[in-house]
């Protein structure tokens, strides 16, 4: 490849993003309206990646669309495990500088599904676990995603009380009540919870964000500590700033933005 050809391929890549971006197919139009590009040129790259199995043209609605070769790439990044590789070193760092369990974790549906678990030398015994899927709701890692999440998202995968399960007698029981708590974790910058999943244990966490700054995983730190009236007003600042350093690097590994 020369060097001529590499502002094509930034351009080709930035109409694929605009396509990835859309719940649908877009005219032509719209994506030399987005990048600011001729038509000509929007044409000429459209065609590119057509041609490559990139995108697909519907010619009945004059519009474009991502191609098998887009779902092709996506299927392979997942079958690489990508994050849970990229996010270990991280948490191991994470653990030698703060001394307790670390934890990726994602939403699934109303649910935090753990992916990754790295402990230190002397751990303590905790129900999370890889594979482990707790209520979001609950756990710092699953409010520090929902907290950036769109209010129409949260009532969809938290649509009514009996959907927020309860495991101890703390932790948000209805929706307004949710919204409470992530507004305050949202000024804050870190989600805490203390005894909501496990009587005796507090975790503190930061989200992930992926190229569209949207919360796609988050990075938790887990710890001993009893609150005895559940009124506690502990936010740990330094143990959350060294996970929102860790979030923060594993958001530009993943080439994402906060």
């Amino acid at each position: 490849m020369s060097s001529s050809d590499i502002p094509a391929l930034r351009r080709g890549l930035a109409v694929l993003r605009v396509l990835a971006q859309r719940p649908g197919p877009v005219p032509a139009a719209t994506i030399a309206r987005e990048l600011d590009l001729p038509r000509s040129t929007t044409y000429h790259l459209l065609a590119e990646l057509v041609d490559a199995g990139f995108a697909t043209h519907l010619p009945e609605e004059h519009r474009y669309g991502l191609g098998m070769a887009t779902f092709e790439l996506g299927s392979a990044y997942l079958r690489h495990d990508p994050l849970e590789r990229l996010a270990g070193p991280l948490l191991r760092t994470l653990v030698d500088r703060v001394g307790h369990t670390a934890h990726l974790g994602v939403l699934h549906g109303g649910e935090s599904l753990y992916l990754v678990k790295e402990r230190p030398s002397q751990p303590e015994t905790l129900v999370t676990d890889v594979g482990v899927r707790l209520p979001g709701q609950l756990t710092a890692s699953g409010r520090a995603m929902l907290a950036h999440l769109p209010a129409a998202q949260v009532r969809a995968v938290l649509p009514s009380s009996d959907h927020f399960v309860v495991r101890t007698d703390r932790g948000p029981t209805n929706l307004p009540a949710l919204r409470r708590l992530l507004g305050e974790e949202l000024r804050r910058g870190w989600a805490v919870e203390d005894g909501y999943v496990t009587a005796g244990f507090a975790s503190v966490a930061c989200p992930v964000f992926d190229h569209n700054a949207h919360p796609t995983a988050a990075i938790s730190v887990t710890f001993r500590h009893v609150c005895e009236d559940g009124s506690c007003g502990h936010t740990w600042p330094e143990l959350a700033g060294e996970v929102r350093r860790a979030a923060a690097n594993l958001t530009a590994r993943i080439g994402g933005h906060p």
